[in-house]
Protein backbone atom coordinates (compact mmCIF):
# COMPACT_ATOMS: atom_id res chain seq x y z
CA UNK A 1 0.00 0.00 0.00
CA UNK A 2 1.21 3.84 -1.33
CA UNK A 3 1.50 5.94 1.96
CA UNK A 4 -0.92 9.15 1.62
CA UNK A 5 -0.12 12.50 2.38
CA UNK A 6 -2.13 13.43 5.77
CA UNK A 7 -5.34 15.27 5.05
CA UNK A 8 -8.32 16.51 6.48
CA UNK A 9 -12.12 14.24 5.67
CA UNK A 10 -13.31 17.27 3.71
CA UNK A 11 -10.61 17.02 1.13
CA UNK A 12 -11.05 13.59 1.42
CA UNK A 13 -14.43 14.08 0.43
CA UNK A 14 -13.84 16.78 -2.45
CA UNK A 15 -11.12 14.39 -3.73
CA UNK A 16 -13.72 11.40 -3.52
CA UNK A 17 -16.54 13.80 -5.71
CA UNK A 18 -13.86 14.81 -8.12
CA UNK A 19 -12.44 11.66 -9.00
CA UNK A 20 -16.36 10.66 -9.42
CA UNK A 21 -16.61 13.43 -11.35
CA UNK A 22 -13.59 12.52 -13.32
CA UNK A 23 -14.38 8.67 -13.73
CA UNK A 24 -17.89 9.96 -14.92
CA UNK A 25 -16.73 11.26 -17.71
CA UNK A 26 -14.22 8.66 -18.27
CA UNK A 27 -16.93 6.27 -18.45
CA UNK A 28 -19.01 8.71 -21.45
CA UNK A 29 -15.66 8.59 -23.29
CA UNK A 30 -15.84 4.97 -22.88
CA UNK A 31 -19.72 4.81 -23.72
CA UNK A 32 -19.14 6.87 -27.22
CA UNK A 33 -16.47 4.39 -28.15
CA UNK A 34 -19.12 1.81 -27.52
CA UNK A 35 -18.31 -1.97 -28.59
CA UNK A 36 -16.42 -0.83 -31.36
CA UNK A 37 -13.13 -1.92 -28.81
CA UNK A 38 -14.54 -5.81 -28.45
CA UNK A 39 -15.92 -5.70 -32.10
CA UNK A 40 -12.38 -4.80 -33.36
CA UNK A 41 -10.74 -7.25 -31.01
CA UNK A 42 -13.61 -9.70 -32.33
CA UNK A 43 -12.36 -9.11 -36.07
CA UNK A 44 -8.66 -9.74 -34.89
CA UNK A 45 -9.40 -12.83 -33.56
CA UNK A 46 -11.52 -14.01 -36.65
CA UNK A 47 -9.00 -12.94 -39.03
CA UNK A 48 -6.17 -14.90 -36.96
CA UNK A 49 -8.81 -17.49 -37.12
CA UNK A 50 -9.03 -17.95 -40.16
CA UNK A 51 -5.33 -17.36 -41.40
CA UNK A 52 -4.42 -20.40 -39.41
CA UNK A 53 -7.22 -22.13 -41.48
CA UNK A 54 -5.68 -21.10 -44.75
CA UNK A 55 -2.77 -22.33 -43.52
CA UNK A 56 -4.23 -25.67 -42.87
CA UNK A 57 -5.52 -25.65 -45.98
CA UNK A 58 -2.22 -25.32 -48.26
CA UNK A 59 -0.60 -28.01 -46.15
CA UNK A 60 -3.66 -30.23 -46.89
CA UNK A 61 -3.16 -28.84 -50.62
CA UNK A 62 0.52 -29.76 -50.60
CA UNK A 63 -0.17 -33.17 -48.66
CA UNK A 64 -2.02 -34.10 -51.37
CA UNK A 65 0.30 -33.01 -54.44
CA UNK A 66 2.82 -35.04 -52.16
CA UNK A 67 0.77 -37.89 -52.28
CA UNK A 68 0.32 -37.72 -56.26
CA UNK A 69 3.77 -37.62 -56.80
CA UNK A 70 4.79 -40.52 -54.77
CA UNK A 71 1.48 -42.43 -56.75
CA UNK A 72 3.06 -41.37 -59.93
CA UNK A 73 6.30 -43.06 -58.84
CA UNK A 74 4.52 -46.37 -58.13
CA UNK A 75 2.59 -46.10 -61.97
CA UNK A 76 6.04 -45.44 -63.44
CA UNK A 77 7.56 -48.28 -61.41
CA UNK A 78 5.35 -50.75 -62.31
CA UNK A 79 5.01 -49.72 -66.01
CA UNK A 80 8.81 -50.50 -65.64
CA UNK A 81 8.40 -54.02 -64.24
CA UNK A 82 5.44 -54.64 -66.71
CA UNK A 83 7.75 -53.85 -69.68
CA UNK A 84 10.30 -56.23 -67.94
CA UNK A 85 7.85 -59.11 -67.57
CA UNK A 86 6.83 -58.65 -71.39
CA UNK A 87 10.40 -59.49 -72.14
CA UNK A 88 11.13 -62.26 -69.73
CA UNK A 89 7.66 -63.74 -71.21
CA UNK A 90 9.31 -64.06 -74.83
CA UNK A 91 12.13 -66.41 -73.01
CA UNK A 92 10.31 -68.64 -70.72
CA UNK A 93 10.69 -72.25 -71.08
CA UNK A 94 7.65 -73.68 -69.40
CA UNK A 95 4.00 -72.63 -68.37
CA UNK A 96 5.10 -72.70 -65.11
CA UNK A 97 7.20 -69.64 -65.54
CA UNK A 98 4.73 -68.27 -67.92
CA UNK A 99 1.96 -68.26 -65.62
CA UNK A 100 4.14 -66.78 -62.61
CA UNK A 101 5.09 -63.45 -64.68
CA UNK A 102 1.90 -63.24 -66.09
CA UNK A 103 0.28 -62.82 -62.31
CA UNK A 104 3.51 -60.44 -61.45
CA UNK A 105 2.57 -58.55 -64.81
CA UNK A 106 -1.24 -58.66 -63.63
CA UNK A 107 -0.43 -57.59 -59.96
CA UNK A 108 1.62 -54.44 -61.49
CA UNK A 109 -1.06 -53.74 -63.51
CA UNK A 110 -3.63 -53.59 -60.74
CA UNK A 111 -1.07 -51.40 -58.93
CA UNK A 112 -1.53 -48.90 -61.74
CA UNK A 113 -5.01 -48.83 -61.47
CA UNK A 114 -5.28 -48.28 -57.97
CA UNK A 115 -2.27 -45.50 -58.17
CA UNK A 116 -4.28 -43.53 -60.90
CA UNK A 117 -7.56 -44.20 -59.51
CA UNK A 118 -6.14 -42.17 -56.44
CA UNK A 119 -4.48 -39.77 -58.15
CA UNK A 120 -8.15 -38.54 -59.33
CA UNK A 121 -9.20 -39.33 -56.08
CA UNK A 122 -6.28 -36.45 -54.73
CA UNK A 123 -6.90 -34.22 -57.76
CA UNK A 124 -10.28 -33.76 -56.70
CA UNK A 125 -9.42 -33.27 -52.74
CA UNK A 126 -7.11 -30.59 -54.35
CA UNK A 127 -9.72 -29.16 -56.64
CA UNK A 128 -12.25 -28.75 -53.16
CA UNK A 129 -9.71 -27.67 -50.74
CA UNK A 130 -8.62 -24.57 -53.72
CA UNK A 131 -12.63 -23.87 -53.03
CA UNK A 132 -11.83 -23.62 -49.68
CA UNK A 133 -9.26 -21.76 -50.10
CA UNK A 134 -10.49 -18.82 -52.12
CA UNK A 135 -13.95 -18.23 -50.03
CA UNK A 136 -11.53 -18.09 -47.16
CA UNK A 137 -9.06 -15.61 -48.70
CA UNK A 138 -12.32 -13.35 -49.62
CA UNK A 139 -13.59 -13.59 -46.26
CA UNK A 140 -10.34 -12.70 -44.99
CA UNK A 141 -10.02 -9.90 -47.13
CA UNK A 142 -13.66 -8.51 -46.01
CA UNK A 143 -12.81 -8.80 -42.32
CA UNK A 144 -9.65 -6.99 -42.95
CA UNK A 145 -11.58 -3.89 -45.00
CA UNK A 146 -14.36 -4.04 -42.07
CA UNK A 147 -11.38 -3.51 -39.72
CA UNK A 148 -9.83 -1.13 -41.57
CA UNK A 149 -12.52 0.53 -41.20
CA UNK A 150 -13.96 0.14 -37.73
CA UNK A 151 -9.98 0.92 -36.37
CA UNK A 152 -10.55 4.26 -38.42
CA UNK A 153 -13.56 4.80 -36.75
CA UNK A 154 -12.38 4.45 -33.00
CA UNK A 155 -9.24 6.50 -34.04
CA UNK A 156 -11.21 9.40 -35.13
CA UNK A 157 -12.77 9.25 -31.73
CA UNK A 158 -9.87 8.68 -29.63
CA UNK A 159 -8.28 11.29 -31.62
CA UNK A 160 -11.18 13.69 -30.28
CA UNK A 161 -10.56 12.78 -26.50
CA UNK A 162 -6.59 11.51 -26.19
CA UNK A 163 -6.19 14.72 -25.09
CA UNK A 164 -8.69 15.30 -22.32
CA UNK A 165 -8.34 11.76 -21.48
CA UNK A 166 -4.81 11.94 -20.39
CA UNK A 167 -6.14 15.43 -18.47
CA UNK A 168 -8.14 12.97 -16.92
CA UNK A 169 -5.80 10.42 -15.67
CA UNK A 170 -3.34 12.50 -14.32
CA UNK A 171 -6.05 14.57 -12.40
CA UNK A 172 -7.67 11.42 -11.00
CA UNK A 173 -3.77 9.89 -9.76
CA UNK A 174 -3.94 13.12 -8.07
CA UNK A 175 -7.08 13.02 -6.73
CA UNK A 176 -6.47 9.68 -5.75
CA UNK A 177 -3.12 10.31 -3.49
CA UNK A 178 -5.50 12.38 -1.19
CA UNK A 179 -7.46 9.20 -0.44
CA UNK A 180 -6.57 6.53 2.33
CA UNK A 181 -6.03 3.13 0.59
CA UNK A 182 -9.09 1.47 2.45
CA UNK A 183 -10.84 4.38 1.11
CA UNK A 184 -10.01 4.08 -2.52
CA UNK A 185 -10.34 0.74 -2.43
CA UNK A 186 -14.28 0.96 -1.21
CA UNK A 187 -14.74 3.66 -3.85
CA UNK A 188 -13.70 1.11 -6.52
CA UNK A 189 -16.10 -1.60 -5.34
CA UNK A 190 -18.97 0.64 -4.62
CA UNK A 191 -18.79 2.16 -8.27
CA UNK A 192 -18.42 -2.03 -9.74
CA UNK A 193 -21.71 -2.54 -8.24
CA UNK A 194 -24.00 0.51 -8.43
CA UNK A 195 -25.77 2.06 -11.30
CA UNK A 196 -24.33 4.32 -13.40
CA UNK A 197 -20.68 3.80 -11.34
CA UNK A 198 -21.43 6.77 -9.21
CA UNK A 199 -20.19 5.80 -5.84
CA UNK A 200 -20.19 9.13 -4.57
CA UNK A 201 -23.53 11.43 -4.84
CA UNK A 202 -24.57 14.48 -3.29
CA UNK A 203 -28.01 14.93 -1.46
CA UNK A 204 -30.37 16.46 -3.61
CA UNK A 205 -34.20 17.56 -2.35
CA UNK A 206 -33.18 15.84 1.02
CA UNK A 207 -32.52 12.50 -0.61
CA UNK A 208 -28.99 11.13 -2.41
CA UNK A 209 -28.46 11.43 -5.95
CA UNK A 210 -30.71 9.06 -7.55
CA UNK A 211 -32.32 7.69 -4.46
CA UNK A 212 -35.62 8.19 -3.59
CA UNK A 213 -35.28 7.38 0.21
CA UNK A 214 -34.94 10.89 1.96
CA UNK A 215 -32.14 11.11 4.70
CA UNK A 216 -33.24 12.24 8.05
CA UNK A 217 -32.45 16.06 8.96
CA UNK A 218 -30.00 15.67 11.16
CA UNK A 219 -27.93 13.21 9.13
CA UNK A 220 -27.86 16.32 6.78
CA UNK A 221 -26.11 18.19 9.10
CA UNK A 222 -23.45 15.61 9.75
CA UNK A 223 -23.08 15.37 5.91
CA UNK A 224 -22.97 19.12 5.71
CA UNK A 225 -20.42 19.33 8.33
CA UNK A 226 -17.65 17.30 6.63
CA UNK A 227 -16.57 16.31 9.94
CA UNK A 228 -16.89 12.25 8.74
CA UNK A 229 -17.50 9.79 5.71
CA UNK A 230 -20.94 8.60 5.55
CA UNK A 231 -23.04 6.34 3.10
CA UNK A 232 -26.53 5.65 2.21
CA UNK A 233 -27.57 3.00 4.42
CA UNK A 234 -29.84 2.19 1.38
CA UNK A 235 -27.36 2.24 -1.78
CA UNK A 236 -23.89 2.10 0.30
CA UNK A 237 -22.98 4.83 -1.84
CA UNK A 238 -20.89 8.15 0.08
CA UNK A 239 -22.76 10.83 0.61
CA UNK A 240 -21.47 14.60 0.30
CA UNK A 241 -23.32 17.78 0.54
CA UNK A 242 -25.00 19.53 -2.43
CA UNK A 243 -22.64 22.80 -1.64
CA UNK A 244 -19.28 21.00 -1.72
CA UNK A 245 -20.95 18.70 -5.47
CA UNK A 246 -21.30 22.04 -7.09
CA UNK A 247 -18.34 23.84 -6.29
CA UNK A 248 -16.36 20.83 -7.31
CA UNK A 249 -18.28 20.81 -10.44
CA UNK A 250 -17.68 23.91 -11.52
CA UNK A 251 -13.74 23.10 -10.48
CA UNK A 252 -13.79 20.26 -12.95
CA UNK A 253 -15.51 21.90 -15.48
CA UNK A 254 -13.43 24.65 -15.26
CA UNK A 255 -9.94 22.21 -15.58
CA UNK A 256 -12.11 20.12 -18.76
CA UNK A 257 -12.30 23.65 -20.64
Amino acid sequence: MSKKKEVTVEEKLRALYDLQLIDSRVDEIKSVRGELPLEIEDLEDEIVGLNKRLTNLDEEVTGFKNDITEKKVVIEEAKALVKKYAEQQKNVRNNREFNSISKETEYQELEIELAEKRIKEFKAKIEQKNEVITSTKENIANQKEALKHKVAELDDIMGDTAKEEALLQAKSAEYAELIDDHLLIAYNRIRSTVKNGLAVVSIERGASGGSFFTIPPQRQVEIASRKKIITDEHSGRILVDGALAEEEKEKIEKLLS
